[in-house]
């Protein structure tokens, strides 16, 4: 079976809410996304999940000089941003994009599908 990447995307610049509208839009939307990460591991496709702080928290590391340059904040300039993601092992292609559609329905989200290399 292939690892993939579903990396939901969020705007941004988020309100206290996140991208929801309201504080019970974005409960329900983590509890639906609870739901989704417990489907997730009763199939068996589950490998790891994790939701990401503000691309504020960042800090970039550029080690490929003699002496590594840290700096605060993200790496780009973007309208949009990788919020949270999951990694799944599926047999194929089509079986990430439904597990994706459902992500996404339960986020309230998109979700960008990208398989692992196979290198690592």
């Amino acid at each position: 079976m292939t690892h993939y990447l579903l990396a939901v995307h969020a705007p941004a610049e988020m309100d206290e809410f996140g991208n929801y509208g309201s504080k019970e839009e974005m409960e329900a939307a983590f509890a639906a996304t609870g739901a989704f990460n417990d489907q997730l591991r009763a199939d068996g496709y589950w490998v790891f999940a994790g939701g990401l702080q503000s691309a504020s928290t960042a800090t970039v590391v550029d080690g490929q000089g003699e002496t590594p340059l840290m700096t605060d904040g993200p790496y780009l300039e973007t309208k949009e941003l990788i919020a949270g993601f999951w990694v799944i092992e599926a047999p194929d292609l089509d079986v990430a994009l439904r597990l994706a559609a459902a992500g996404s329905k339960a986020c309230r989200g998109k979700v960008e599908v990208r398989p692992f290399d196979g290198l690592a």
